[in-house]
């Protein structure tokens, strides 16, 4: 993602493409801005790992500052999305641990959702078959989610007798699909069909399995030739705005459209409107 920060600014340093090592716990690639994270366990169902949680939390941390990635996908190898976390490397060592131990587990599932949420760039969810646990979490942080006919989404934290209170849940999940539909998930751990999520909003279309990764790379390739700050911008008023009334949230956007007419990205749009072209942004 290109910064609105010029090469003679001095926290210019600060950001750059991302330079961490290549994750041992996911594959990642990147081509023309939009990076495409896949949970790579297939023949698992793609869980969750301690080691995969912390990295999957710290290479969405360097998004905040990278200017190489405008858009993100994030899907499952495979015929699956994601079975959440691993029941003997993960669920087993937990029945093991100290309060303190379960604690710092816990703020760090939870500190993967935030880093999500946080990162500027818009992330395209591509899910099919099972989506469960963590991963379906990883899949309501997201931004835009796109299933398949064969897609069951599960939040089954009580099948294992845990709270249906986890990563946020109770706060992501009523907002998506309402009070009532979310209570229901959450309290009886029961899949949701991909009927189900398209029809209540949790997914924002659905497509044959073939066509799946295909339609989500399109999209984040749209997302990433858009005005990116503008995207950071909309992505920070829809998480902020849930904790404001109506006229702080009214006062809060007349500031951040003011910030956005600011940027070259606003110019450039009327100058090609103007002169009757399409824009091409580049996210300052």
């Amino acid at each position: 993602m290109k910064h609105p920060i010029p090469d003679h600014n001095p926290m210019r340093a600060q950001y750059g493409p991302m330079a961490t090592p290549a994750p041992t716990h996911f594959a990642l690639s990147v081509t023309d801005g939009v990076a495409t994270v896949t949970l790579n366990r297939p023949e698992r169902k793609n869980p969750l790992t301690f080691d995969s949680y912390a990295e999957l939390r710290d290479w969405f941390l360097g998004l905040q500052k990278a200017t190489d990635i405008r858009a993100v996908v994030l899907t499952g190898a495979g015929d699956n999305f994601c079975s959440g976390g691993d029941v003997h490397e993960i669920i087993g060592p937990l029945t093991k641990m100290s309060m303190p131990e379960l604690l710092a587990f816990t703020r760090m599932t939870g500190a993967l959702v935030s880093a999500m949420r946080a990162c500027p760039q818009p992330i395209v969810a591509a899910i099919d078959g099972v989506c469960a646990g963590a991963g379906a979490m990883m899949a309501l942080a997201s931004d835009l989610r796109l299933g398949t006919p064969a897609t069951n989404t599960a939040f089954l934290f009580t099948r294992v007798g845990l709270a249906g209170a986890d990563m946020g849940a109770c706060a992501l999940l009523p907002r998506m699909i309402g009070q009532g539909r979310a209570s229901e998930l959450l309290f009886t751990g029961r899949a949701m069909t991909a009927a189900e999520g398209q029809a209540w909003g949790f997914f924002n279309a659905l497509h044959e399995s073939a066509a799946l990764l295909p339609a989500a790379h399109k999209l984040a390739a749209q997302l990433a030739q858009g005005p990116t700050f503008a995207h950071g911008m909309t992505k920070t008023m829809l998480h902020q705005e849930w904790a404001m009334t109506l006229d702080q949230a009214i006062e809060a956007e007349a500031q951040a459209q003011a910030i956005c007419m600011q940027t070259q990205d606003f110019r450039r749009a009327y100058e090609a409107f103007a002169a009757k072209q399409r824009p091409v942004f580049e996210g300052d």
